[in-house]
């Protein structure tokens, strides 16, 4: 499994799970805006996810670079 393999099948198969696939675990127009952000390129160390810096859930921001942490 290449590096952005392993990536996606964190999300575009659980989106098929839950019947969810077009809604959920892609970036697109009309999907569900639930985005994280690193500091660096995943496909060359895939331990910076370990350390997220941006976190979107819906459209709303709940960690961004500043390291606020906001709720809704």
């Amino acid at each position: 499994m290449t590096p952005m393999q392993a990536i996606q099948s964190a999300a575009a198969p659980a989106a098929d799970l839950l019947g969810k696939r077009g809604e959920l675990g892609t970036v697109t127009a009309g999907a569900l805006a639930d985005l994280v952000a690193v500091n660096a390129d995943p496909l060359e160390d895939v331990n910076v996810l370990k350390s997220v810096s941006f976190v979107m859930k819906e459209g709303i921001v709940f960690k961004s670079r500043d390291g606020a942490i906001r709720t809704p």
